[in-house]
């Protein structure tokens, strides 16, 4: 027999206003954006690992079981004006000198690294005889002030970074590279493309609570307590027969 359950006015608005927007909604898929509304579901893809996780702190979680998402690393910080300003959104570093590039106070400033790392006098790594053209670059708005919250000095300072794992970019904080992971590889997904989709893995605790809620009890209890309203009378007439 099926269990009465409490539907929340506030998710009874929710739920009207996406059957509102979705009139020929099969039964599912209304049960669904309840579930995920009651339990306050925020599903994820990471692509890289092909898998869909609950939430993205279970996505971040295992993103970091698997490989730290950051490692530390040192840069030279030298003072100018010239390069960096309050309108610079990034920048180009050498890891051997602490010159830096900026992405509005150069014409072309990738190339611009480029060419100076390969013949920066401070520059000893070799790959085959030659310089090697390792650099860093950086969007952190916290990185970039670094390079402007001092007077100019003649010998550039070292400050210890967090540089991401994925994409090499360079950070301020750890939190920082977990925020840009969050933002840049996680997809947010509906828990109903969730359960429609066949490309990609589910995280097996999730599946199973989806499975656990996908039982034809609850969902009687479901469709019982909206009968009980008339606006969503059209839809249960329709689910239902």
């Amino acid at each position: 027999m099926a269990k009465d359950i409490s539907i929340p006015s506030e998710l009874l608005d929710k739920l009207l206003h996406f059957l509102s927007e979705n009139p020929e909604a099969e039964l599912v898929n209304a049960y669904l954006y309840f579930i995920e509304n009651k339990f306050k579901l925020q599903p994820v893809l990471y692509p890289k690992h092909k898998i869909i996780y609950q939430s993205i702190e279970e996505a971040v979680r295992s993103a970091e079981k698997e490989n730290p998402l950051y490692r530390e690393a040192e840069i030279k910080i030298t003072f100018s004006k010239e390069s960096v300003n309050d309108q610079t959104k990034k920048i180009y570093i050498c890891p051997f000198s602490g010159k830096v590039f900026g992405d509005n106070t150069h014409p072309n400033p990738q190339d611009a690294i480029y060419d100076w790392v390969s013949k920066c006098p401070e520059n000893n790594e070799r790959v085959g005889g030659l310089k090697v053209k390792r650099f860093y670059v950086s969007e952190d708005p916290d990185v970039i002030k670094s390079y402007l919250d001092k007077a100019p000095s003649k010998a550039p300072i070292t400050k210890k970074v967090f540089s991401s794992a994925l994409s090499g970019k360079i950070f301020n904080t750890p939190e920082a590279v977990i925020e840009d992971f969050k933002k840049n590889y996680l997809r947010p997904m509906a828990l109903m493309e969730v359960q429609t989709q066949n490309r990609y893995q589910i995280e097996e605790s999730f599946i199973e609570f989806i499975q656990k809620q996908l039982v034809e009890d609850k969902v009687a209890s479901f469709v019982e307590a909206l009968a009980d309203r008339k606006e969503f009378v059209p839809h249960v007439e329709r689910w239902l027969a």
